[in-house]
């Protein structure tokens, strides 16, 4: 297991990264029309007594502590939504019991994550010959002050096992724990390129829709197309 020492600090600067969310999944209104937590709140009081799909789209609110939704800034659905609708199968940095943001540095890295995540789900869904899936790429601005630094770390190291997750898991909830706002990465699935795992929201300053995406199935992702954008 890589301990936390052994992880550089980083200097905080502002940075823009790339992320995909599949589109069937739009935007939470409720997060975008308010700008504080009192805002929040109240709305969603009301919006419970009239929108029995209320829970579902807005997801396990009690995840996250209100102080760490990004109130305000454009894109604030897309920047918390990993944090309320957690994956149970869990991720690299995390076991399923709590939710992580993503990002890439570039889109590539992005797409490259996502298609390998995707063969590797669909795969396993037994009959199915071809389909089509689509995605928003967004792009996100947020700051890295007081981040980890795993980039260092040799590829060798179990953290970036391609299939393994469990000293990749542990490394993450140290740093969660810890409370460190997210780790920067190497993308495991686009060499010479990295990621970063968010464990909070509060970094980002804003995430914003650039272009739509397809991924083609016939057996396996055969192509990844740009179809339009923003």
């Amino acid at each position: 297991m890589v301990m936390l020492s052994r992880l550089s600090d980083m200097v905080a600067e502002q940075l823009q990264a790339y992320r995909l969310v599949n589109s069937k999944f739009p935007p939470i209104a409720l997060f975008d029309d308010v700008a504080s937590a009192d805002e929040f709140d109240a709305l969603y009081q009301i919006q419970a007594l009239t929108n029995p799909r209320l829970h579902n789209e807005v997801g396990l609110i009690e995840l996250i502590p209100r102080k760490e939704i990004p109130f305000g800034i454009p894109g604030c659905s897309y920047a918390t939504a990993p944090f309320t609708h957690v994956n149970p199968a869990g991720s690299r940095f995390s076991d399923g019991s709590f939710g992580v943001l993503y990002l890439a540095a570039t889109m590539e890295t992005a797409l490259a994550e996502v298609r390998h995540h995707q063969s590797q789900y669909w795969s396993n869904v037994h009959g199915l010959n071809y389909e089509r899936f689509m995605f928003r790429g967004l792009s996100c601005s947020f700051v890295d002050n007081s981040m980890k630094d795993a980039t260092s770390i040799p590829m060798t190291d179990p953290i970036y096992d391609p299939d393994d997750y469990t000293h990749s898991h542990r490394l993450g909830r140290a740093i969660k724990e810890a409370g460190f706002p997210g780790l920067r990465y190497r993308s495991v699935r686009s060499q010479e390129n990295h990621c970063w795992a968010l464990m909070t929201p509060m970094p980002v300053s804003s995430i914003v829709q650039t272009a739509h995406y397809e991924m083609i199935w016939n057996g396996e992702i055969t192509s990844v197309n740009k179809i339009s954008e923003a």
